[in-house]
């Protein structure tokens, strides 16, 4: 065999490609550890604003944010396990959504997507504009939605019909039920319990907006109760 040289030049080409391969290997392990690539600056901004420009977050706080970022960041920019942080920024509970990227030399870019609550769902959460269902803390005037746990999106949808058929009245939605059996009960800020029933509910709605004016104009004070269950009327008490 040692006579065979081919068969030696082979072998000896095989060793150091090998070698070479094992050593860049190392190198560039060493290298990318090396202290010359921490990230020294992060960025962060949330998107999805009205202008479709990004803006400063404005339910999760800096504080928030860089304590996610001290306990998910492990390594340098080349190391750093992007999907851990972004996971890590979900888990606050104002955000919807979180991108990650770097930014060459030594930053990160963070944009947050924020939850805008439009209700307040039962004493436990709020519900987002998406019709999506998470837990924080708010202090915002919002709406109570109450209503069997498969319907967020359905409430969100029939409080958008209700409130534009509502808005020539100028009254708005302070709770909004919507029973096992598919009944809605509306509560107005006036303190008027509205009755919709389990069908027809935007029909019965637009006519008592029709004749709301007549109505209340010999009601004194305004209603508490509006029965709109009937079909060619409703009975007010």
């Amino acid at each position: 065999m040692w006579d065979n040289h081919q068969g030696l030049d082979l072998i000896s080409n095989v060793l150091i490609v090998a070698a070479v391969l094992i050593s860049g290997y190392f190198i560039s392990q060493w290298a990318v550890n090396l202290p010359i690539f921490p990230f020294k600056q992060v960025n962060v901004s949330s998107g999805g604003g009205s202008d479709g420009g990004n803006r400063a977050p404005k339910h999760v706080t800096r504080e928030q944010i860089e304590a996610v970022i001290r306990h998910e960041v492990r390594g340098n920019f080349f190391t750093v396990d992007l999907d851990r942080l972004r996971n890590g920024l979900t888990k606050l509970p104002w955000v919807r959504t979180a991108a990650v990227r770097r930014v060459w030399p030594q930053s990160l870019e963070v944009t947050l997507e924020e939850n805008v609550a439009l209700a307040r769902w039962g004493s436990s959460a709020l519900l987002n504009v998406h019709g999506e269902l998470f837990r924080a803390a708010s202090d915002e005037e919002l709406p109570l939605f109450e209503g069997p746990d498969d319907s967020p999106l359905e409430m969100l949808r029939q409080y958008v019909v209700f409130s534009g058929l509502l808005r020539p009245l100028q009254q708005n939605i302070q709770e909004m039920n919507l029973s096992p059996r598919r009944a809605w009960r509306l509560h107005l800020e006036t303190g008027t319990v509205v009755e919709l029933g389990r069908e027809q509910m935007e029909a019965r709605l637009e006519r008592f907006v029709r004749v709301h004016d007549r109505a209340s104009g010999q009601l004194n004070p305004q209603p508490h109760h509006v029965d709109l269950r009937y079909p060619n009327g409703f009975a007010v008490r």
